[in-house]
């Protein structure tokens, strides 16, 4: 089923929605998009788009009187949507029940948003800060942003935290580093192989990335910087980068379908700092 340009849609069931997400994305081979619960026939009363489907979120949705949601990773704690291991555990239980017991479809959207030109959480995160027009190159794993007059590390930290609403962010380097070129890689895109040959071959300053193993790419910057050379890391935690992507694809929702209600619904950060 291909949308035209209507303005309204009714009785849209929930292979209404993938089918429109769907279109035009070529998947990989085993993509972990799939519809994780309830049916593809439900007729769709409302969507919530999240970007983790926590037990907050599904009481949100039932709150409003949403039965599909659309959310960037697993509920179930594990990125192939594994419950066998989880059976007999009080915690996948209780939500389970919860979300059967409502009619809660839920589908992951990981691969797809990925997909899109540009890739659809990266480019969320960079509208997010303002820096549309400093992207001076994108590859599949990260976009780079030039500031030709430079940027320190210190005022980028406080940009971030402000136009994310974060309390914190972890960084590695000299705060008063002066950046002009900076590379952002979202989710879990933070370790070496990604980050070091952008520090090597695009001459990057700063590295700002969700999350990545802590002895890999921190490591490396440690020792750059002990060696003189200005570099330095960023990491803002792997919902906070890519929060904003599922938040920008609810817009696109939205203003398609704009006789279904389409809300996200933003969950607290998992970890405080005490």
């Amino acid at each position: 089923m291909k949308f035209k340009d209507l303005t309204e849609f009714k009785n849209l069931k929930v292979q209404d929605i993938i089918h429109h997400l769907r279109h035009g994305v070529t998947l990989p081979e085993h993509t972990v998009d799939q519809l994780i619960t309830g049916s593809m026939d439900q007729v769709v009363t409302g969507i919530v788009i999240a970007f983790m489907p926590t037990q907050y979120v599904i009481e949100q949705a039932v709150q409003l009187g949403a039965n599909l949601i659309i959310a960037h990773e697993s509920p179930f704690y594990n990125h192939h949507s594994a419950t066998d291991w989880l059976e007999n555990d009080p915690i996948y239980t209780y939500k389970r029940n919860l979300i059967d017991r409502k009619g809660i479809a839920i589908f992951r959207c990981h691969d797809i948003i990925h997909r899109f030109e540009p890739d659809g959480i990266t480019d969320g995160l960079i509208q997010s800060l303002g820096w549309n027009t400093y992207v001076s190159q994108r590859t599949a794993e990260a976009d780079v942003i030039t500031f030709a007059e430079g940027v320190s590390v210190r005022s980028i930290t406080e940009k971030l935290k402000e136009q994310l609403g974060l309390e914190y962010v972890r960084f590695a380097g000299d705060m008063e580093t002066v950046c002009r070129r900076v590379a952002v890689l979202v989710g879990f895109r933070g370790n070496g192989n990604n980050t070091i040959p952008l520090v090597q071959n695009e001459q990057v300053d700063l590295i700002i990335a969700g999350e990545g193993f802590e002895w890999e790419t921190p490591e490396y910057i440690r020792d750059a910087v002990q060696q003189g050379h200005s570099k330095a890391l960023i990491m803002i935690g792997h919902a906070e980068s890519e929060s904003p992507g599922m938040e920008f694809l609810t817009h696109r929702l939205a203003e398609f379908f704009r006789g279904i209600p389409v809300r996200y619904v933003k969950e607290q950060p998992v970890f405080r700092v005490l």
